[in-house]
């Protein structure tokens, strides 16, 4: 089940607003609601020469993403949202309870476009960072 409202919406961060990464301080005061990861149906790939990540839905073949859980007010999620980078776009993702989050979503044609590598393996975008 989706918990997000009007005035308040569950947010998956995977990337780099996680916590020790550069964009954290997007997430302002927004309230943090544990460690998650998805359900093993997505793939993460590095972006632009390890810019940021971009995760995609996929039928078979796909991993669990580890993030973490916020709860953001809409004035969070605003300026969260607006400093995305170019093309990534809200969707729901399935968490490994059930339960749905609004997670930041990349486009697979444009990463088969580039063809930006698969870092699935690496268990995260911060286990890649930190292995770069």
């Amino acid at each position: 089940m989706t918990q997000n409202s009007a005035s308040h919406r569950r947010g998956f961060i995977c990337g780099s607003a996680l916590r020790g990464q550069p964009d954290h301080s997007n997430l302002q005061d927004a309230t943090f609601l544990g460690a998650t990861k998805t359900a093993p149906s997505d793939r993460l790939h590095s972006i632009k020469d390890g810019w940021h990540p971009g995760i995609y839905a996929v039928e078979s073949g796909g991993i669990s993403i580890p993030g973490k859980l916020y709860e953001l007010t809409a004035d969070q999620d605003a300026p969260l949202v607006s400093t995305e980078p170019p093309h990534m776009y809200p969707a729901d993702v399935t968490l490994e309870t059930g339960d749905t989050a609004i997670a930041m979503l990349y486009p697979k044609a444009l990463i088969d476009e580039h063809q930006w590598p698969d870092i699935s393996h690496y268990g995260g975008w911060a286990a890649y960072k930190v292995a770069q």
